[in-house]
């Protein structure tokens, strides 16, 4: 199965980058997952929880705000005005 590269940066920090299964994230037009060889996309992000499911099955939670992500060739970008890691 083919791996995503993730990486979550706030205005003033890099909160977590690596390798993950799937990401799931609120955007404006609603909820949207992310895995291996999704088509590309960029989306404005919605306040709430970005969820990353990470290689070894963790889930990993991020509360964004004010942002947006884009996936092009399994590498997921999600830029946010503010963003802290709580799980």
């Amino acid at each position: 199965m083919a791996d995503l590269s993730v990486s979550v940066v706030s205005a003033d920090a890099e909160i977590w980058t690596g390798e993950a299964r799937q990401v799931v994230a609120r955007t404006t037009i609603g909820q949207i997952g992310l895995l291996a060889g999704h088509e590309p996309v960029l989306g404005i992000l919605a306040e709430g929880a970005v969820r990353i499911t990470t290689l070894d099955g963790n889930v990993l939670e991020v509360l964004a705000k004010d942002g947006f992500l884009s996936m092009q060739a399994d590498v997921v970008t999600v830029v946010a005005s503010s963003a802290e890691l709580v799980s």
